[in-house]
């Protein structure tokens, strides 16, 4: 068949269908020119790190059917190399026994997951089982067999009974006793009822 004997209808059809063609062929590789060692790139600069920024995020850790804690954020960010979460707008929950021994919410929170603990700092306030009441600066829960160390601008209360401020309170791991330590002040009243 010869080119000069093809109705103009089609011949008009061969060209628009090599025009495309060779457009399709030019784009394709083009992108394999562009991103030819992209992924390759990208495995020699990061690795396996990858970052997620969430909201609502949720962290518990949980052995043998045992509860130890329970974290959320309103907002987070997860940074997978260094294994480390920060959250903003936090609450949670220690447990004892599988039930909660002192609940939690601080303005700002990580978790490290290589080291195991859990740092809570900016207007933290804390209440245990017994119902005291913390407010501190700093919170550091390092695991559930060590003292629970709060820093900053500590202030205790328990009802209407006990009022103290201090520089540092240390908290017993079964979350029963306290020693408070700085600049202490502490206000024991009778429950008159």
């Amino acid at each position: 068949m010869n080119w000069k004997d093809l109705p103009k209808k089609k011949r008009l059809y061969v060209l628009v269908f090599a025009a495309l063609g060779g457009i399709l062929a030019w784009a394709f590789i083009t992108a394999g020119i562009i991103t030819h060692d992209f992924n390759r790139k990208q495995l020699e600069s990061k690795g396996d790190e990858q970052e997620a920024v969430v909201n609502g995020i949720i962290l518990t850790e949980t052995k043998n059917d045992q509860k130890y804690w329970e974290i959320y954020g309103e907002t987070g960010k997860w940074d997978s190399q260094k294994g480390i979460a920060q959250l903003n707008k936090v609450i949670g929950n220690f447990y004892q026994d599988n039930e909660v021994s002192m609940s939690f919410e601080s303005s700002k929170g990580t978790y490290n997951s290589k080291k195991g603990d859990i740092i809570l700092y900016k207007d933290t306030f804390i209440v245990l089982k017994d119902g005291i009441t913390l407010n501190a600066d700093k919170l550091h829960w390092y695991n559930s067999h060590s003292p629970i160390v709060a820093e900053g601008h500590i202030k205790i209360q328990k009802g209407k009974e006990l009022l103290s401020t201090a520089d540092k309170i240390v908290i017993s791991p079964s979350y029963t006793s306290f020693q408070i330590s700085g600049n202490t002040v502490s206000k024991v009243y009778e429950d008159k009822k």
